[in-house]
């Protein structure tokens, strides 16, 4: 069995979550997203949030806005809508859960 397949299934089952929590506080753009989420050591690649992004925006969790830059081209700041912030919140009661059962569980001698 190759241990980086199931980390990398592991952190993909996550990430969801980890991206609609960076976002509860503030909008933020690919990048930001993404230096966020590797300072927490959640490795990921642009090419998988990306779709990830339009995945959310077309389920309705993400509205989105053009800012324009002083360094480049316009920036697309993400957003969680109302719909978005419903479901983050069921999902940290939910996270909670899971997490406990799993610290049971994994704690056990």
């Amino acid at each position: 069995m190759n241990i980086e397949n199931t980390k990398a299934q592991m952190r993909k089952g996550v990430l969801e979550f980890c991206i609609l929590s960076v976002l509860k506080e503030k909008d933020a753009y690919t990048s930001e997203i993404l230096d966020t989420l590797k300072n927490a050591k959640l490795l990921v690649v642009e090419g998988t949030v990306y779709p990830l992004l339009t995945r959310l925006k077309n389920d309705g969790l993400l509205g989105y806005r053009w800012e324009e830059s002083t360094s480049g081209p316009p920036r697309k700041y993400y957003g969680l809508t109302e719909l978005g912030k419903q479901f983050l919140k069921e999902l940290n009661g939910t996270w909670t859960e899971l997490s406990d059962a799993v610290n049971i569980i994994t704690s056990q001698k």
